[in-house]
């Protein structure tokens, strides 16, 4: 990659990029309410299962079709990423997070940079035609700025950790340290994550976690909660 690809390849990654991930904890918190996350151990072990069996088929399937797409000028097989992303992520909560960290990504590259691909797909969200997923427009936007694919998807496993190590400092007793060490700890499933969505198409987005699934869709109807999702 060049300066700038690099350059914008950090900037995505930032947890200061304002997509409001900051807001979800995609069902931490109803497995830290259940006490089935205590400690820093438990921790890695459900991001590790995050990691291998729902970003790896799913999120990061739809990216590299999505980043493919893009440098080739497909709209269409963007939109066919982002609804097939979307049959196959079943809690709801994780689907309505995925459309609005999406669509302020979507938001922001627009006000940055004039890309009539971008504009294209935007107008394609605001007419109903499109779901504006997270994992897609950050497909779509890395492979715009020449971000190599792969890279492109170890920051998407990079950026989903980091989201939920801060979610877990703030409902857990979670040192900085600790949550160095779980991120450092999470490398070699994050790699095995993008080395699995090589091998699948599309049609081969296989997410399978089911105590994930019930726990967020027990976390839908919590009476209080801290993060949306």
């Amino acid at each position: 990659m060049n300066d700038d690809a690099t350059l914008e390849a950090f900037r995505l990654a930032d947890s200061f990029l304002p997509v409001g991930t900051y807001t979800v904890s995609y069902a931490l918190e109803a497995f830290i309410a259940d006490d089935r996350v205590e400690d820093a151990s438990d921790l890695e072990a459900l991001l590790e299962t995050y990691l291998r069996r729902q970003v790896g088929p799913a999120d990061l399937v739809a990216l590299r079709a999505a980043h493919a797409a893009a440098r080739e000028g497909n709209l269409k097989t963007v939109l066919v990423a982002d609804r097939r992303l979307t049959a196959a992520t079943l809690p709801a909560e994780f689907r309505e997070s995925a459309r609005k960290s999406g669509r302020r990504l979507l938001s922001l590259q627009r006000d940055l940079r004039e890309d009539p691909f971008l504009e294209r797909y935007a107008d394609r969200i605001e007419a109903g035609e499109a779901e504006g997923t997270y994992p897609v427009v950050l497909g779509v936007t890395t492979g715009l700025a020449g971000v190599d694919e792969r890279e492109a998807s170890l920051l998407c496993c990079h950026g989903f950790a980091t989201g939920l190590l801060g979610a877990a400092q703030r409902l857990l007793s979670l040192g900085h340290t600790d949550a160095q060490r779980v991120l450092n700890g999470l490398r070699p499933a994050m790699r095995d994550a993008v080395d699995d969505s090589a091998e699948r198409t599309i049609d081969g987005m296989t997410p399978f976690a089911p105590l994930i699934d019930v726990l967020s869709a027990e976390h839908e109807r919590a009476e209080r909660r801290l993060f949306v999702s």
